[in-house]
């Protein structure tokens, strides 16, 4: 394949991924620092093994968690289909993941089972519910580690990269605020794979989106955030978001990173500011702020999302995906590609998916 710096973006988003979800699976879910630094040490620079009696515990260095096994599984799916399948997908979990689950937290892939797939688990397997009733209510990052293929896939066609990735999430979560920052981080980062920087101009681009109709997403404001002008009619609201702010969070961390009045530092401390716990409203503020931060730096934008304890695998695999995009493939450290676990198959997927940006 020729490649082109379109597809090292895609791929560099793809594979960005599956790196930050391998860096944190030794030091996933420290919320005592003290006690991830004598695990550890004082700075984590690579794959590490968990300990025993740990989260993932007899996994190896470089290995994925659950979170990079959905996500390999959904670009699977994307690559054989050539597109989003959704029966396709849902098959696959059927098949390939729910048999080896028994709906307990320390089981299956990956050593974990988050909350979210527990859940569709048991609504699909015990109860056996069609597809169309096993959201819940989860308020996780958990559909953005696997529908941020989704967003790299249809990075140049904003209304269908919605539509996929609300669809996709409903599988597992359904509150109305998850689904639009959702939607809105998969907005983000096919911006990215564009090859636009997580900067404090992109949330008005995503606005011009919103206002030519290819996000959906509720505004009533003019350009700028002004008020609307006398006379303009309601905005519909039907399968509409409630409001574009999930679209204006990425700027204005962006533009907290680039202020020289506004310091975190060092910027692991980022979990302090934003929060360490497993729930979206914390996860995003910090991605973002490390991907506009390090927007050219991989290392130093995974190193400091893994370092700051909590749940640092979605901060690393949501930041990860993030600044790949923008360092394409390239940028991505060379050990830690060759030291990802079944990294040339997942590299191989990554570089299918990658190829298909832009086609119908």
């Amino acid at each position: 394949m020729k490649e082109t710096k379109l597809q090292n973006r895609a791929a560099g988003a793809l594979m960005g991924a599956f790196v930050g979800d391998a860096l944190a699976l030794g030091p996933h879910w420290y919320y005592d620092l003290a006690e991830l630094r004598r695990d550890y040490g004082e700075w984590i620079t690579d794959y590490t093994a968990p300990r025993p009696g740990r989260y993932h515990a007899g996994l190896r260095a470089g290995d994925s968690s659950q979170a990079g096994y959905l996500l390999a599984l959904l670009l699977r799916s994307l690559v054989e289909r050539g597109g989003y399948d959704q029966a396709d997908f849902c098959r696959r979990l059927d098949e390939e993941l729910f048999p080896l689950l028994d709906g307990t937290p320390m089981a299956g892939p990956g050593g974990y089972t988050s909350q979210s797939i527990r859940d569709a688990w048991r609504r699909r397997v015990q109860r056996r519910l069609p597809w169309s009733q096993t959201g819940g209510h989860a308020d996780t990052t958990e559909a953005i580690e696997r529908t941020l293929a989704l967003a790299v896939r249809y990075a140049r066609d904003p209304a269908r990269l919605a539509a996929t990735i609300a669809a996709n999430t409903h599988l597992t979560q359904i509150d109305d605020t998850v689904v639009s920052m959702t939607v809105a981080y998969g907005a983000v980062l096919g911006l990215l794979v564009q090859g636009h920087v997580l900067d404090a101009g992109l949330s008005a681009t995503l606005m011009g989106l919103v206002k030519s109709g290819e996000l959906p997403f509720h505004a009533v404001t003019a350009e700028g955030l002004k008020p609307p002008h006398p006379g303009d009619p309601e905005p519909p609201r039907a399968g509409n978001f409630a409001s574009p702010d999930a679209l204006l969070t990425p700027s204005y961390m962006a533009a907290a990173a680039a202020d020289p009045g506004i310091r975190i530092e060092p910027a692991w401390k980022v979990s302090l500011v934003y929060g360490m716990p497993c729930a979206i409203y914390h996860q995003l503020p910090a991605a973002y702020y490390l991907a506009a931060r390090f927007h050219n730096d991989f290392e130093a934008a995974l190193l400091h999302a893994i370092n700051g304890g909590g749940q640092n695998q979605a901060r690393a695999i949501l930041t990860g995906a993030l600044v790949g995009a923008q360092t394409g493939l390239a940028g991505i450290p060379r050990r830690w590609l060759d030291g990802l676990s079944d990294g040339p198959a997942l590299l191989k997927l990554a570089l299918g998916l990658a190829a298909r940006v832009g086609e119908p």
